[in-house]
């Protein structure tokens, strides 16, 4: 009976978690779908005329700067469609973080899917690809999930470890958290890739913590 019992908790586990999984595959689509693409953007330099097909007629420098639509009434319809063509498309995707923070919204009227739906499926378009998780990091931070911003940012800077931007922005995550001796870890390991901006180092510096050398005490 006991054996039963175990049994039945465990398919009832796998039968909830495959049906969770499906609803969140329906939630934020299939990538393939009557649109245009999709196409991988790191794979962009080899595909510059799909690019430009795409980006010439939806993804204009009004839509970049949420000033308007080019084939829509707003920004969203062409940054929804530059984003089912190219899923990971980093721009888009940073013009999409700041559309949500102007809206104060994750769900802008015109939008096929939720913001953070356009994450699950740049990743699903290419998971090794680092800016996307530096992206979607910053989004996350913004929302004060952090402990998740942190994952995300990790995993980019483990697939680009001589990135000095990612690490010098997993640096201010760990001071935001008060993870010192890690900011500082990464602070330094920014500032010897040449990074140029002094915030966090003055920051830990401010705290009594920073680890490196010298330096000068300016703001960004």
């Amino acid at each position: 009976m006991k054996i039963l019992t175990i049994f039945i908790v465990m398919v009832f586990f796998f039968l909830s978690s495959s049906a969770g999984a499906a609803r969140n595959k329906i939630y934020c689509g299939e990538l393939k779908g009557p649109w245009y693409g999709p196409y991988d953007y790191l794979e962009r330099f080899n595909l510059k005329d799909n690019l430009d097909i795409v980006e010439i007629a939806h993804f204009t420098p009004d839509v970049e700067n949420l000033i308007s639509g080019n084939t829509s009434t707003t920004p969203a319809g062409d940054l929804s469609y530059t984003l089912n063509a190219w899923p990971n498309h980093h721009r888009a995707l940073a013009t999409l973080v700041k559309y949500s923070i102007r809206e104060k919204s994750t769900r802008i009227q015109g939008l096929k899917y939720p913001v953070e739906c356009y994450f699950d499926r740049a990743i699903r378009m290419n998971a090794k690809d680092a800016q996307v998780r530096s992206i979607y990091s910053a989004f996350l931070s913004h929302h004060n999930r952090n402990k998740e911003a942190l994952e995300q940012l990790q995993v980019a800077v483990n697939l680009e470890p001589d990135n000095a931007t990612f690490l010098y922005n997993l640096g201010l995550l760990y001071f935001k958290q008060k993870n010192y001796e890690k900011a500082s870890h990464y602070a330094g390991q920014a500032y010897a890739l040449g990074y140029p901006l002094p915030g966090l180092r003055n920051k830990l510096i401010q705290a009594g913590k920073w680890k490196g050398g010298a330096a000068k005490n300016s703001g960004e």
